[in-house]
């Protein structure tokens, strides 16, 4: 059986959290976080796990691009985010 659930694996700064991840929720998409750190400085990072269909990747993403902060600097990265085929994910 051919699956079409994908998680998102998003990597930002703490700053940015809390609109994504309200604009998610809003959103309706299933939303957890987890403080991590991590880069040059070990800055304070939250890490969103996020679980969705195929074809609500592209909208998910977008969210994501739309609520974060421009770049300080040029050429700095305000996200990180992965998309990994999931074979089975459930809500309990």
């Amino acid at each position: 059986m051919k699956s079409d659930k994908r998680l998102l694996i998003a990597i930002l700064r703490d700053a940015e959290q809390e609109n994504i991840l309200n604009a998610l929720q809003e959103a309706d998409f299933p939303v957890t976080r987890i403080a991590s750190s991590g880069g040059i400085m070990r800055q304070g990072s939250s890490t969103l796990l996020i679980g969705v269909e195929k074809d609500q990747v592209d909208s998910a993403v977008q969210i994501i691009r739309n609520h974060i902060a421009p770049a300080i600097n040029p050429g700095h990265k305000r996200a990180t985010v992965f998309v990994i085929k999931a074979d089975r994910f459930e809500q309990l």
